[in-house]
């Protein structure tokens, strides 16, 4: 058994085409994993943790196997390297002409430098995940995505050093319109993003969680009931930053669902409404504030859904 689950991983990573496996080549690997022992079969653990917490052999397996096979939406499914790095371009195009946008929207002084940098806050990695089905099973396309929120780490490093400068950049993505607090708040935005792409990926919802809670979950300036513990932040905008979060998390939840990358369900979806919450009661802190919400909330959105998933 374990010679015959061998070979057909053989087959699939090193096949000299770049094609899907075939339906009998996908059962054959699935039968091949069901019927062999599993380290997760662990009946402590499935007795001793709520459902949400605990894991089991069929469910990890099935996330391999989906990890492995899932086509997603394949714009070259004869070629899939040519397919990810269309894919690549498409994302990237979209996500470096959406800064642009934003950047002479915030230059020309149309809204307000705050207003502006919440409206970048919120579009850049939601939209970019949009895009994360149309790349293909291959873990090379995780490493490509990861490029494109990547080149945007060299960007910020670059301009809050002050080695080039682009005034729209900076009046859409800081507060003050100080070069320098790119290498704060932006820098770990964009830092998030890339990691998300490039360890968990599309299959995860760890990479959901993190990047929604982030994105959608910016913490909003309102409300007259503030906290005890923090007078700069208030009850309506915590739970408003929860809220945001968590509607995103499952928002994206259902999208991947129809490729086939995730399955919804209702463990994953108080998963999403404990991450939610954790985050933000972590960006309520006073300690958010001394360091930043764009370093505290992912921090936490990818240690509780570690934990969570």
């Amino acid at each position: 058994m374990a010679t015959t689950t061998t070979t057909n991983f053989v087959n699939l990573f090193f096949s000299s085409s770049n094609k899907i496996p075939n339906r009998s080549t996908q059962r054959k690997i699935l039968i091949n994993r069901r019927t062999q022992p599993s380290l997760t079969n662990n009946k402590f653990l499935s007795l001793s943790l709520p459902s949400f917490f605990s894991f089991s052999s069929s469910s990890v397996e099935t996330h391999r196997y989906r990890n492995l096979t899932s086509p997603s939406v394949l714009m070259f499914s004869d070629n899939l390297v040519i397919n990810d790095y269309c894919a690549t371009a498409a994302a990237g195009t979209t996500a470096f002409s959406l800064l642009l946008f934003w950047g002479q929207i915030g230059k020309r002084g149309v809204f307000d430098q705050k207003l502006i940098r919440k409206f970048v806050h919120i579009s850049i990695g939601l939209v970019f995940m949009l895009f994360w089905p149309f790349f293909s099973y291959r873990r090379e396309a995780a490493i490509l995505a990861g490029l494109i929120p990547g080149v945007n780490i060299i960007r910020m490093l670059l301009l809050g050093l002050g080695v080039y400068k682009d005034e729209a950049t900076v009046k859409s993505m800081s507060r003050y319109g100080d070069y320098r607090e790119l290498l704060k708040g932006p820098l770990y935005y964009a830092t998030t993003v890339t990691l998300a792409s490039v360890i968990y990926w599309r299959t995860s919802p760890i990479a959901i969680a993190a990047i929604c809670n982030l994105c959608a979950g910016d913490g909003r300036r309102f409300g007259s009931h503030k906290l005890p513990y923090n007078r700069n932040k208030s009850v309506e905008g915590s739970i408003a930053m929860a809220a945001a979060g968590f509607v995103a998390s499952i928002g994206y939840m259902h999208y991947f669902s129809i490729f086939g990358l995730v399955d919804e369900s209702w463990e994953m979806f108080f998963g999403f409404l404990i991450v939610s919450l954790a985050s933000a009661l972590v960006e309520s802190l006073p300690i958010s504030s001394d360091l930043d919400d764009n370093l505290t909330v992912p921090l936490t959105s990818l240690l509780v859904g570690s934990i969570i998933f």
